[in-house]
């Protein structure tokens, strides 16, 4: 049995489990730490202000998260906003991540949101740390790389590329 929900401050100790494998082990988060429980709630409670925040659970246990934030801090940018998505790392490949961000997209465009960005690592060639797969799923969805930053982020003794990756969600009347 599947079910995604919204997330709760309550389920912050198994979402610091999931991120803390992607901070630890590969550079799809640029972060070097992983955030303490009582710094992941306060993001959570900050982003629930005003964004959806969802998990996926598989019998129970929850498998993976996703949640919206501000694309940028002007009002003109209201109707878009960037959207970051995890899976425990045993959980991939097995479509919980389709359903995860396909129920994020139509929350958020209930919401009025008509742009969708993902702000995603991306390696010159693939190594240890970091491969395209995140670029690759967002592209299988309908996103489309809309700008490269090169050798912006440096990590595990390397550098680093963005992509942005954009969707329309909704109509630009």
């Amino acid at each position: 049995m599947t079910e995604i929900r919204t997330a709760t401050t309550e389920d912050a100790e198994r979402l610091v489990e999931i991120y803390d494998y992607y901070v630890r082990n590969t550079a799809i988060s640029f972060e070097y730490e992983t955030p303490s429980l009582e710094e992941f709630r306060s993001r959570m409670e900050h982003t629930l202000g005003r964004y959806p925040y969802l998990v996926i659970e598989r019998d129970g246990r929850i498998e993976g998260y996703a949640y919206a934030g501000p694309f940028k801090a002007r009002a003109a940018y209201d109707r878009s906003c960037e959207i970051s998505i995890y899976l425990d790392r045993d959980a991939r490949k097995g479509g919980l991540g389709r359903r995860l961000t396909e129920a994020l997209e139509a929350e958020l465009k209930a919401m009025g949101i008509l742009n969708v960005y993902g702000c995603i690592a991306y390696p010159e060639t693939d190594d240890e740390y970091l491969n395209t797969n995140s670029a690759d799923y967002h592209a299988h969805l309908g996103y489309r790389t809309v700008g490269t930053f090169h050798k912006c982020a440096y990590k595990f003794g390397r550098w680093y590329n963005m992509i942005w990756m954009e969707k329309f969600i909704g109509e630009h009347n």
